[in-house]
C-alpha cells in the first residue's frame, strides 16, 4: 500500500539531507520532487499544487531547532499536512435509529457488496448490533444470491424479494420487517453499473429519498485512481452522502484516490478494505495513513489488532506456564493462530517503524506458517507438551509425516528453544531490569527519558 509513493517521499527528503537551514532553493527542489510524487500516485494537479505551496509556505515560516534537521522539520511539515489533506481526523459511521439505516452505492465491480457484508460483520462483532443486510439490485440476481452467501459466511440475516422489481418498495419492506423483528441496524446494497447513468442516479435517488438513511456511503475502488475521485464528484452531487470507502488499498494502488478524494467532494474517508476476508475492514485514520506514506509506521493499529485477539484469560494461563517453564508446542501453536488472525503478515510488519524499508524487495508469504503448522500437527500429544521427548528418531517421523524435511524440523525446534527462552526471560522482572540497565550503559536512552 502506497509503496511507490512512500519510495519517492524519501527520495525528496534526501535532498535535504546534510543541509544546515531550510532556505528557498533547497525547499523548492525538495517539493519539486514531493509534486512529482503526488502526480505519479495519480494527485489531481491542482491537489498536488495547493499541497506544495502550503507546505513551502509553512516550512519557510518555521526556524530550524538544533536538534532537529532540515529533512526532519519537513518531513513533519509534509505529514501534517497530508493528515489534513485526507480529512484530520477520524470520522465515525451513523448507525443509530429503530432501526439505523445505511444506505450502500457504487459503481459495480467497486467491491460493494462484499463491503456490505464486512460492514455488516464489523457492527455485529464489534458493535454488539443486530444487524439485517439487504438485496436491492432487481437488474443481476447474482448479486443477491452472492449477498446470501456472504450473510452466511458472517452469520449475518439477509432480506430479498425476487417477486418485487422495485428497490424503494423492496427496501421499504425490509425496514418494517427490520424493525417488527428487532434488528438495530439494517444496510441496503443498492444496484451498480459498469458507468455512471441517469438511471442508476435517479434509481439510487428515490431510494434515498423514499428510506431517509441515518448513513449514506459510497464505495469506490481505490485502484482507478482519478476515476475513484471523478465518479465520486458524480453520486455525491446527485446523492449528497455521508462518507467514502475505499476498497482493495491493499492492491497495487498509487494512492491517488485517498489523498484526493476529501479535498475534491468534502466528505470523509470513513473505512477501508484490506483484503478479501469479512474482517479485512479498517476505520480510516488519515494521521496513521500519513505515518505509513511516510514511512514511519503505525504503530496504534498494530497493537490495536492484537488487542482484538488478546484474551486475557488465556494470557494468564500462559504466562503461568512460562515462569515455571512448561511452555509447549501446544502454546507454541496457539501464538501462531492469534498472529494469523491479525491480518496480512506484509501489512502488519509494514507498521512496524523502518520496518517498510528494511523489507523493500523481499517478498513476505502469508503462507510461511504453514510448514510450522505441517510439522506441530505431526507431534503426537505427549510430543507437544513435552518437546524433550522429540529425539533424532521421532525427528525423521514427524518430518516424513509433515511432508517437510528433517533440517526445517531441526531448525523449527530451535526456533522454539530460542522463543522459549526469550520469553521466559521476558517473564522475569530481574531480567528485564538488567537488560535496561544494559541498554542504558551502551548509551541507550529509554522512552520516558
Amino acid at each position: 500500500m502506497f509503496e511507490n509513493l512512500s519510495d519517492k517521499f524519501d527520495r525528496a527528503f534526501k535532498v535535504l539531507k546534510g543541509q544546515g537551514s531550510i532556505t528557498e532553493i533547497n525547499v523548492a527542489e525538495t517539493l519539486k520532487e514531493v509534486r512529482r510524487a503526488l502526480l505519479e500516485a495519480d494527485v489531481n494537479f491542482k491537489t498536488a499544487k495547493e499541497f506544495t505551496a502550503s507546505v513551502k509556505e509553512k516550512a519557510l515560516g518555521q526556524n530550524v531547532l538544533t536538534a532537529v534537521s532540515p529533512s526532519q522539520l519537513l518531513t513533519k511539515i509534509t505529514h501534517d499536512e497530508l493528515t489534513l489533506l485526507m480529512g484530520g481526523g477520524k470520522e465515525d459511521i451513523q448507525f443509530q435509529g429503530n432501526p439505523g439505516v445505511i444506505l450502500m452505492s457504487g459503481l459495480q465491480g467497486s467491491g460493494k457488496t462484499t463491503f456490505t457484508g464486512k460492514l455488516g460483520n464489523y457492527l455485529t462483532t464489534k458493535k454488539g448490533k443486530k444487524v439485517l443486510l439487504v438485496a436491492c439490485d432487481v437488474y443481476r440476481p447474482a448479486a443477491i444470491d452472492q449477498l446470501h452467501v456472504v450473510g452466511n459466511q458472517i452469520g449475518v440475516d439477509v432480506y430479498s424479494n425476487r417477486d418485487l422489481k422495485d428497490p424503494v418498495e423492496i427496501a421499504q419492506k425490509a425496514i418494517v420487517h427490520a424493525r417488527s423483528n428487532g434488528y438495530n441496524v439494517v444496510i441496503v446494497d443498492t444496484a451498480g453499473r459498469l458507468a455512471v447513468d441517469e438511471q442508476m442516479m435517479d434509481e439510487i435517488a428515490k431510494v434515498k429519498k423514499a428510506i431517509q438513511p441515518t448513513e449514506t456511503l459510497f464505495v469506490v475502488d481505490a485502484m482507478t485512481g482519478q476515476d475513484a475521485v471523478n465518479t465520486a464528484k458524480a453520486f455525491n452531487d446527485r446523492i449528497n452522502f455521508d462518507g467514502v470507502v475505499l476498497t482493495k488499498l491493499d492492491g497495487d494502488t498509487r494512492g491517488g484516490a485517498a489523498l484526493t478524494i476529501k479535498s475534491v467532494v468534502d466528505k470523509p474517508i470513513k473505512f477501508v478494505g484490506t483484503g478479501e476476508k469479512m474482517d479485512a475492514i479498517d476505520i480510516f485514520y488519515p494521521e496513521r495513513m500519513a505515518d505509513r506514506i511516510l514511512g514511519m509506521g503505525d504503530v496504534v493499529s498494530l497493537v490495536e489488532k492484537a488487542q482484538e485477539q488478546f484474551d486475557e484469560e488465556q494470557a494468564k494461563k500462559l504466562h503461568k506456564k512460562i515462569q515455571k517453564n512448561q511452555f509447549d508446542f501446544n502454546d507454541f501453536y496457539e501464538q501462531i493462530q492469534q498472529i494469523k488472525k491479525m491480518g496480512n503478515m506484509k501489512d502488519l510488519l509494514g507498521m512496524v517503524p523502518g520496518m517498510r524499508k528494511a523489507m523493500k524487495g523481499v517478498e513476505v508469504d502469508d503462507e510461511a506458517f504453514t510448514p510450522i503448522e505441517a510439522i506441530i500437527r505431526s507431534m503426537t500429544p505427549k510430543e507437544r507438551e513435552n518437546p524433550g521427548l522429540i529425539n533424532p528418531s521421532r525427528r525423521n517421523r514427524i518430518a516424513k509425516g509433515s511432508g517437510t524435511s528433517l533440517q526445517e524440523v531441526n531448525k523449527l525446534m530451535k526456533q522454539f528453544q530460542d522463543t522459549k527462552k526469550m520469553m521466559r526471560m521476558m517473564s522475569d522482572k530481574r531480567n528485564m531490569a538488567n537488560m535496561m540497565k544494559q541498554f542504558k550503559g551502551m548509551g541507550g536512552k529509554l522512552p520516558a527519558e
